[in-house]
């Protein structure tokens, strides 16, 4: 269905604009990424996890099937597809085929769904050389693009030093094979990279920055936040036509490490959110009158003051953000604060909060950490529990239902900052729950009767981490605007 209400003609992958996608069918199968926790102890691989979520199956909330990665240790981490909604109209195209990339081996993993979907098989290896041959490393987020090809973001430099770059390789969507950069020979890359989102309608792509892969990978270091020439607090700002980088927006102090980065899903919208997670502050970004783009601060969750820590504040560290597919709800997890967060962004540069819920974290009232000051709560949360299994760890990834009112929440940010922050889910597993959202008026609520506990797998427990649909979701597809229109 279109904008106008009419119902859009099959014309290839995905929808013909997302308010088309919000009235898709309901998700009966999920893709989620599994880190081993020991790799090299359990010598076990990552693995694809088919979780099956149709409440008509004999198998509802069960893994379905596990895609074990070729190699041990690799850290697979996001992922994206062959083609999206990107490519809308173009026949024969079919989203079919799903992009893994590595965060510490450097390989791209590519699985066939075309067989089975609820059975996914390795058809492509990416080798770490051929990145390291165009000068990349350390892979994260994979774009469909509508030109036939698959891009996707890197962090590093692909040296043995393991620098910061931020950059992109493109891969042709139909032979699998690396094509090389994006980025124009005119252009130097960015300083850092990580996520990145697209608009052709607006000849501009928006990439943000983690940071330099050799500090960011062992884990954590406080002392390092604020150092620039380590952590990255700017958003780049590129011209999709010329694949040139064009503007520089240094967010301060207050947007260290910007992360995930979300434009409206609206093609003809020119604004966008991205989260920074060190101080927890959410950014509008926005194109102004002359053409260039700004961005201004309109959240920021304020710090605890708290003993019994590694710091005298515990910022939320925001780690990742989503909007509905109509753009009027922004949701972000604080995986150190434990809480999840829903606002209304009806009016982007004034975002007001309309639902909140604890799902973990480190200030819970068991936990070692005292909230001595809290402009927030009065008191410190409890822990929760899901049929009876507690929920270690703290909400991380989110992905959202395409009709918006089921949000899925899985714990686990990055195997060694897991490690650091919180061990007994690393012990005991992650989790993956779903919050029932009120779509009228806001509002968020812990579905009691779902929980799939990555604990109890097979070969031990394992991280869970990205949440994907075989159909596209809030977060792998982009729409794009037809200029005659």
């Amino acid at each position: 269905m279109a904008p106008d209400g009419k119902v859009c003609c099959g014309k290839g992958p995905g929808y013909c604009s997302p308010l088309a996608a919000m009235k898709g069918p309901r998700e009966k199968i999920l893709y989620i990424p599994c880190i081993q926790p020991d790799p090299k102890g359990r010598q076990k691989a990552d693995y694809l996890a088919t979780i099956d979520v149709d409440e008509d199956s004999p198998t509802y909330c069960k893994v379905l099937h596990r895609t074990y990665m070729t190699h041990i240790g690799d850290e697979v981490h996001h992922s994206g597809w062959n083609v999206c909604s990107s490519c809308f109209g173009e026949q024969g195209e079919t989203r079919d085929k799903m992009v893994l990339p590595c965060l510490l081996s450097d390989r791209v993993y590519i699985l066939d769904m075309s067989e089975d979907p609820k059975a996914p098989k390795i058809c492509r290896v990416i080798e770490a050389e051929e990145m390291h041959a165009l000068g990349l490393s350390t892979p994260h987020t994979s774009h469909c693009l509508p030109s036939g090809e698959i891009m996707i973001s890197t962090m590093g430099d692909g040296s043995a030093n393991d620098e910061g770059k931020g950059d992109f390789m493109l891969i042709d969507a139909h032979s699998l094979e690396v094509k090389g950069l994006w980025r124009s020979k005119n252009s130097k890359p960015a300083k850092f990279g990580y996520d990145f989102w697209y608009q052709p309608y607006f000849d501009v792509l928006i990439s943000s920055e983690w940071g330099t892969p050799r500090i960011f990978k062992p884990g954590f270091d406080p002392k390092d936040a604020y150092d620039q020439s380590v952590y990255g607090r700017s958003l780049n700002v590129w011209s999709w036509k010329k694949r040139e980088l064009m503007q520089v927006i240094d967010l301060g102090e207050d947007g260290v490490a910007p992360l995930e980065i979300r434009f409206a899903h609206d093609p003809k919208k020119d604004y966008g959110f991205v989260g920074c997670a060190l101080n927890a502050v959410v950014y509008r970004f926005f194109r102004l009158p002359d053409g260039r783009w700004d961005a201004e601060q309109v959240i920021k969750v304020p710090k605890k003051k708290v003993e019994g820590w590694v710091m005298p504040e515990m910022a939320g560290m925001m780690t990742d953000i989503i909007m509905s597919l109509d753009d009027r709800y922004l949701y972000f997890s604080n995986w150190l604060h434990g809480d999840v967060r829903q606002y209304d962004v009806s009016e982007p540069s004034k975002p007001h909060l309309v639902g909140q819920i604890f799902l973990g974290g480190s200030i819970l009232k068991d936990s070692e950490v005292k909230v001595v000051s809290d402009t927030e709560l009065k008191e410190q949360p409890q822990a929760v529990s899901v049929k009876g299994r507690r929920l270690y760890g703290a909400p991380q990834m989110l992905q959202l239902s395409l009709d918006g009112k089921r949000l899925y929440v899985t714990s686990s940010l990055f195997s060694p900052w897991d490690k650091q922050f919180y061990p007994e889910m690393v012990k005991k597993g992650s989790t993956l729950v779903r919050l029932l959202v009120d779509t009228e008026k806001g509002g968020l609520q812990l579905d009691p009767s779902f929980l799939v506990d990555f604990g109890l797998e097979p070969d031990g427990p394992v991280l869970a981490h990205e949440i994907r649909y075989p159909g596209g979701d809030c977060t792998s597809d982009i729409w794009l605007a037809e200029e005659s229109e």
